[in-house]
């Protein structure tokens, strides 16, 4: 039987997981500013790095991924709690509106990316 996936390579897997805290950086400042207003994005890249790894590893040592989105649901909510000195109130909605903004935006931006991949020519 062959092999259909072939083995990811260290740059492959760093490059992953540094686009992945930028995307979650960046959907955690558009969270904050929804909930919060007016914040500085510097806050935001302190927030994306450590969910971004725990996916990342999980990925790689094929580990279940429901238990995985738990953990870096509540690593992000204490990384919330801690960069924005919120209570639990707030700490909450910022997190749900950082999973439905990532989900959103991740969905919008993989539906271009195979909209551009389907084009003829």
């Amino acid at each position: 039987m062959a092999l259909l996936q072939t083995a990811a390579t260290p740059l492959a897997v760093a490059g992953t997981a540094a686009l992945l805290a930028l995307f979650l950086s960046l959907s955690a400042h558009l969270a904050a500013r929804n909930v919060l207003g007016d914040v500085p994005i510097r806050n935001a890249f302190l927030i994306g790095p450590l969910p971004a790894a725990i996916a990342v590893a999980a990925g790689a040592l094929d580990l279940p991924s429901l238990p995985a989105v738990a953990v870096a649901v509540v690593v992000d909510a204490l990384l919330l709690r801690s960069v924005y000195a919120l209570d639990r109130r707030l700490t909450a909605a910022v997190t749900a509106i950082h999973a439905v903004v990532s989900v959103i935006l991740g969905s919008v931006l993989f539906s271009l990316y195979v909209l551009v991949q389907s084009a003829p020519g």
